[in-house]
């Protein structure tokens, strides 16, 4: 019986497309807010060209197809044109425009790039042009080590994240403004008063220092203001809950519903909770369980030499959003999913060594997250988690 060949997932740590120079035009482009610098190889020219442009995408295009007019005179015909910048405020909207064009645009990670360890080096837009071109060569030729590239998402992958993230900042900012409503009750010796009440606003004006004084006028307010700002911004974040389940019940099997579907299906894990970690994760097309929990940043970062061996803890160098929620979920996975695999694991590790309770519990994040990516990818159900039935 013959094997069934595993499918190849493209990790975008090297290029996968054979490398021809003599029909393949090269550019990189250095970013800033008020210019674009774009360094080139163009086959048949000796001169690695380099042109200082305004942020203009026409203006780009038109130096591209410019420096393929001239391969083409010096007998080069390009079949290629792949140009690469660095990941940034900019986002992803360059990409998609120059693909949409017949362009090759690839994402560089910034922090994938190999720069010198010097104290202070030199660091010019020309000097940066001519590292991305050294790196973003390296990867065309299917070497790995010199840098990684971003999966450019869709429009609508990019505005599905957007619910999610907003919920998560309008989140903090109420927090901010409960914090701030009673460190100003505090400071006046009033104890006993939850802001977060309806009738708070209509009730401030009774209340008294422990002296018998009322409220002070400029402080009174700044108090009613930042009652009216935390309504709002509740209020905000009850439509971007009730948008979610009003999209999901209208197309339960469209997109990525069915996996945000079943992941609330597992006790302890919330609607908001399952369309993040989808949204972020895993819906993206990754390699193995590996690269999930790199992408995470719930990794380890070893520091070997010679005979020293030691862990700088985690890598955190992924999704800060994946890695804070999943550690989170954890916490509650301990509580809610106590008959669990994972949750027997965690105990007989701590039973012994109470100390190393925050370490580990780093570690059931990672094998947790895996267990999830499992279960919405290959439908494996982890063993001993409780779900609840099928709506």
């Amino acid at each position: 019986m013959a094997k069934r060949r595993a499918e190849v997932v493209n990790d975008l740590s090297r290029s996968l497309v054979p490398l021809n120079m003599d029909t393949t035009l090269i550019a990189v482009v250095e970013m800033s807010q008020s210019s674009w610098l774009v360094g080139g190889i163009v086959p048949g020219v000796e001169r690695q060209p380099l042109k200082k442009l305004a942020i203009d995408e026409r203006a780009l295009l038109e130096l591209l197809l410019r420096w393929r007019a001239e391969a083409e005179r010096k007998g080069h015909r390009i079949t290629r044109i792949a140009v690469a910048f660095e990941a940034g405020h900019d986002g992803f909207w360059l990409a998609r425009w120059l693909a949409a064009e017949g362009i090759e645009p690839h994402i560089i990670h910034a922090s994938s790039v190999a720069v010198t360890r010097e104290h202070r080096r030199a660091k010019t837009d020309r000097l940066d042009t001519e590292l991305l071109k050294r790196g973003f060569l390296g990867w065309l030729r299917g070497e790995r080590g010199h840098c990684k590239m971003v999966a450019v998402p869709t429009l609508a992958e990019e505005d599905a994240k957007r619910p999610s993230r907003e919920r998560g900042v309008l989140v903090a900012e109420a927090t901010r403004l409960i914090t701030r409503l009673k460190a100003a009750f505090v400071r006046l010796g009033i104890r006993g008063f939850n802001p977060k009440l309806k009738t708070a606003p209509e009730r401030l004006g009774t209340l008294r220092t422990p002296s018998g004084e009322p409220i002070p006028v400029n402080t009174l307010a700044g108090l009613k203001r930042d009652m009216t700002r935390h309504r709002l911004v509740k209020e905000q974040i009850r439509e971007i809950e009730a948008t979610r389940i009003e999209r999901l019940t209208a197309a339960p099997a469209a997109g990525t519903n069915a996996m945000v579907r079943l992941l609330a299906r597992v006790v302890g894990i919330s609607v908001e909770t399952a369309d993040m970690l989808v949204q972020e994760v895993l819906s993206r097309n990754m390699r193995d369980r590996r690269a999930v929990a790199r992408y995470a940043g719930l990794t380890g970062s070893p520091d070997e030499s010679g005979a020293k061996r030691r862990e700088k803890g985690l890598a955190r160098a992924g999704n800060a959003r994946v890695r804070l929620g999943m550690i989170q979920l954890a916490w509650r996975f301990l509580w809610l999913q106590k008959d669990s695999a994972l949750a027997r694991w965690y105990r007989q590790r701590t039973e012994a060594a109470p100390g190393a309770r925050k370490t580990l519990i780093v570690a059931l994040a990672r094998k947790l997250l895996i267990a999830l990516w499992r279960l919405v990818r290959e439908g494996v159900v982890p063993e001993g988690l409780q779900m609840r039935p099928a709506a």
